[in-house]
């Protein structure tokens, strides 16, 4: 599994480097045809309430999957963004199955 982080007008965060690839590790344990992930992490002053910006793009055998969210604060951001990702991911599997 390689995870790779980039941090856009926001501080480096171990912490929150370690939340996510906790929570994406648990994605490449359920799919083992995932090869890797690119997350982004943005903050964005032009949303008031909102702004932290959580982008991930999983590299597997296709097209690339990819999802993005805006919340208050990072963590929020990265579950509604994996979230999102294993959706996708639970349809691309069962077109897998039908082959």
């Amino acid at each position: 599994m390689t995870v790779n982080f980039q941090y856009v007008n926001t501080d480096v965060s171990e912490t929150l480097s370690a939340f996510t690839e906790d929570k994406l590790s648990k994605l490449f344990n359920r799919y083992e045809f995932l090869i890797s992930a690119a997350v982004k992490f943005k903050h964005d002053d032009n949303f008031h309430d909102k702004g932290k910006i959580c982008d991930i793009e999983l590299s597997l055998p296709g097209p690339r999957v990819f999802a993005t969210s805006n919340e208050g604060n990072y963590e929020v951001a990265v579950r509604e963004t994996i979230s999102d990702l294993e959706r996708q991911l639970k349809k691309r599997k069962e077109v897998y199955k039908t082959h």
